[in-house]
């Protein structure tokens, strides 16, 4: 009986893997860009097929670029404007869940209120778009930019605009691997040039530099846009 038990727990758990595996391949970036190509032959479907990705893309955790490679892969480079459209709304459910957890969280666990206050006094140093542009120009994941935006208390508008400011060069990077069919055909979601990633790297660090300095310093926020 226990025999029959333990092989029993082996078939469960064997057909666990095998379910999951198959969800991580119907939900993987690469098997939702060869769907979008079914679709790409009508501008209308393939609108509503970016909005659909545009808001489950947070919940699987794919990288935000896959919508910019998406956007070019099927408007090429007039869909600029609507790759930061939507890079900006699919920021929004994290950046949304962690201010309204701050609230929660605040005067609950010490560790977060010192998170939440170093983030704080950062924004209020750096102001609210900078802060959101700077750190998106950054090679980090876009839905911890999100989060930590949220938790730091910056407001909505600053959020949205230093979103779109920060995320444009990746759209254009993104929409640039969208375009070229290759790349896209091989699954080259990443074909990025190392010096565009140095160079946008650079330019966050750079804005977050003094702020970042006069906050370790205990100096008073230069602004709290």
């Amino acid at each position: 009986m226990n025999r029959r038990f333990v092989l029993l727990g082996y078939v469960v758990a064997g057909g666990a893997v095998a379910v999951a595996a198959a969800a991580a391949w119907l939900a993987s970036p690469a098997a939702a860009l060869a769907r979008l190509s079914v679709l790409a032959a009508d501008p209308v479907r393939f609108g509503v097929a970016l909005l659909a990705l545009t808001a489950v893309r947070p919940f699987l955790a794919w990288p935000t670029t896959l919508l910019a490679v998406a956007v070019g892969f099927g408007y090429g480079w007039v869909g600029v404007p609507l790759g930061v459209a939507l890079l900006a709304a699919t920021a929004l459910p994290p950046y949304l869940l962690a201010r309204t957890g701050r609230v929660r969280a605040r005067g609950a666990w010490r560790t977060a209120d010192r998170l939440c206050e170093a983030g704080e006094r950062l924004a209020a140093a750096t102001g609210g778009v900078r802060a959101v542009t700077a750190t998106r120009l950054l090679p980090l994941p876009s839905d911890a930019v999100s989060v930590g935006a949220g938790a730091a208390g910056i407001r909505p508008r600053p959020f949205l605009l230093g979103t779109a400011a920060g995320e444009l060069p990746w759209v254009v990077v993104g929409v640039a691997v969208g375009v070229s069919l290759d790349r896209l055909a091989a699954g080259d979601l990443s074909a990025v040039d190392p010096t565009a990633l140095v160079a946008m790297a650079s330019v966050g660090a750079l804005l977050l530099a003094g702020p970042a300095y006069r906050t370790l310093r205990g100096e008073g926020p230069a602004s709290t846009a």
